[in-house]
């Protein structure tokens, strides 16, 4: 087990490549599934939620080739249907096996998914959406047992936007005989390439990117290649690096559409952004940052993957500000581990009410789960002598080699072997 090391006080600067999208990467996998032949995902991240969602492929039957963030799928010889405990309970997004192999096979088994240490994520609007589209669904000994001899189109409803359940419900209804219509579907740019991907199979829908998506179900769908869509939270993360610093860096191989809600926020904080296509700068320098409270929302409010993240930069700014998650009310495991290291934070129900704090203190800090660590990686870059992060492996989850990228930019970041848990 790995931890970071870092000494802070480093303003960041200079430019780095943003690595492909972690929540677009784990939709497209799958995704592969409908068709038989060799699909092709480049600008794929080399994470480990990637190699587990490659794990859980593999077992199914599908050949994969990963070598310099191109991935090929192929799934002519997938001869297995069931999704195992060992396999899905590292990553919920596991669940996404579920509506291809129905939709292509008429049957699925899939384990109740794992993943994250926080906050209650319940399957039950996928398992709805796939008795809409006509499977029998069963919950047997921890597992999902789907069946269906052909899924019919159908009109699904959703009660909560869901990016997962909109998702696995467009990959079913894709094969499903007849018309479907999903009302209040998600419209993340992650759920939009989904779209798109399964239309270059030869998917046949119409209204991506807006809450309503119908789509006509074909006989088949072939095989195809796409480039995977630039990590929006990564791009948001590294940003903040660089206030946090009063730092000046420049992102390349990035898209401001997909995180506009975050990119307003920072210039209400006084930091200059630059809009580029495919390219986002941020200056922070001399500059004493604003405090500026948010709410998460669904896409194209203020992600929920990076609260943590705001949390971090506004422990650090000259005055009081309140950080709200309206998605997942219990994702504050990291204001605990950023109060270790000197951060004024008073948690009152789903809301983190910050007082900025004249200056950060290196300690020894744990992670939690994946936007909790980037959180405590962020504020070490600021507090002064030597953080420690421990138990990066969830970092390794979603951010592709991110030490190596913070060290590019001047941050004074290594990442050691450690015994400690």
């Amino acid at each position: 087990m790995d931890k970071f090391i870092i000494q802070g006080g480093k303003k960041l600067s200079g430019s780095v490549k943003v690595s492909g999208s972690k929540n677009s990467s784990l939709a497209l996998m799958p995704a592969s599934i409908l068709a038989s032949g060799k699909s092709v995902l480049k600008n794929t991240p080399e994470l480990n939620d990637v190699f587990t969602m490659s794990k859980l492929l593999k077992h199914l039957g599908a050949e994969i080739n990963f070598n310099n963030e191109i991935l090929k799928i192929d799934s002519s010889r997938i001869n297995e249907f069931t999704a195992p405990y060992e396999h899905v309970k590292k990553m919920r997004a596991s669940v996404y096996v579920l509506g291809p192999l129905l939709a292509r096979f008429g049957k699925a088994k899939v384990s109740l998914p794992g993943g994250c240490a926080w906050g209650p994520r319940p399957v039950n609007l996928h398992l709805e959406a796939m008795k809409k589209l006509g499977a029998d669904i069963d919950l047997k000994d921890g597992y999902i047992v789907a069946e269906a001899k052909k899924l019919k189109g159908t009109k699904i409803n959703f009660d909560v936007s869901s990016v997962g359940a909109t998702g696995n419900a467009m990959m079913a209804a894709s094969l499903a005989e007849g018309a479907t219509l999903i009302n209040n579907a998600a419209i993340e740019p992650e759920i939009t390439q989904l779209a798109e991907f399964l239309v270059k199979m030869g998917a046949l829908i119409d209204g991506i990117g807006t809450n309503t998506i119908a789509i006509q179900g074909v006989a088949e769908l072939h095989s195809t290649e796409i480039t995977t869509i630039p990590d929006r939270i990564e791009t948001g993360t590294l940003l903040i690096a660089a206030a946090i610093t009063n730092g000046n860096i420049t992102l390349i191989e990035t898209s401001s559409e997909h995180l506009e809600a975050v990119l307003l926020k920072l210039e209400d904080c006084g930091c200059k952004i630059t809009r580029e296509p495919k390219k986002i700068s941020i200056d922070a320098r001399n500059i004493e940052l604003n405090p500026v409270s948010i709410t998460t929302s669904i896409f194209p409010g203020f992600p929920t993957d990076m609260q943590a993240q705001w949390t971090a930069l506004m422990s650090i700014v000259n005055g009081v500000s309140t950080v709200t998650d309206t998605i997942y009310f219990d994702r504050f495991k990291h204001v605990p581990e950023l109060n270790r290291l000197g951060a004024q934070i008073v948690l009152d129900q789903n809301t983190a009410v910050v007082t900025g704090a004249k200056k950060l203190r290196g300690a020894k800090v744990m992670s939690t789960d994946l936007r909790a660590s980037a959180s405590l990686v962020l504020a070490g870059l600021v507090a002064e002598g030597t953080t420690e992060v421990l138990r990066v492996y969830h970092l390794d989850r979603g951010y592709q080699r991110i030490e190596e990228k913070l060290k590019s930019l001047g941050a004074d970041i290594r990442r050691v072997e450690s015994k400690e848990y």
